[in-house]
């Protein structure tokens, strides 16, 4: 279906898709799906793509409800300073349009960092690679399946 979906069948780990009707006028693709989905945000994690002051690109998976602390990553990552990278360049990189961008299945294996929220919960969302679609898996599939890292990368609004 996406290459998420395909790279998580490949790799045999259990997941559950969810669809909803995408409004192009949204303000927040992880809001409106928290929203149409009846979710709480807090299980709702969204993918960054942010850059380091080499170019390194890092992708950031972080609850819907928060924001990226650019300053937490960075450290996380061991570099100096993280920005968020250019949106042509992380479509490139991906593969999947913005608001679209899953952390699997990515054309090119980037390092990621999953918020260290996600770790207590049971199963999270993530995008399944296209707007309107969701992933639902356990939090340490989503690591294993990116090679990603826990680490406090988010503030909570």
């Amino acid at each position: 279906m996406t290459p998420a979906t395909k790279a998580l069948d490949k790799a045999r780990i259990p997941y559950r898709l969810h669809r909803y009707q995408h409004d192009p006028d949204a303000e927040s693709y992880g809001g409106e799906a928290a929203e149409k989905l009846g979710l709480e945000p807090t299980q709702v994690f969204k993918t960054l793509i942010a850059a380091t002051e080499t170019g390194e690109l890092l992708v950031a998976i972080v609850p819907v409800n928060g924001t990226l602390d650019l300053k937490a990553l960075a450290t996380a990552a061991d570099a100096k300073k993280a920005t968020m990278a250019d949106p042509a360049a992380a479509q490139r990189s991906t593969g999947y349009l913005l608001g679209g961008i899953s952390p699997m299945g990515q054309k090119k294996r980037l390092r990621t960092f999953i918020d260290e929220s996600g770790r207590q919960l049971t199963q999270v969302f993530v995008s399944g690679g296209r707007r309107g679609l969701e992933i639902e898996l356990a939090p340490v599939d989503l690591a294993t399946q990116t090679n990603g890292l826990f680490a406090v990368i988010a503030r909570t609004n």
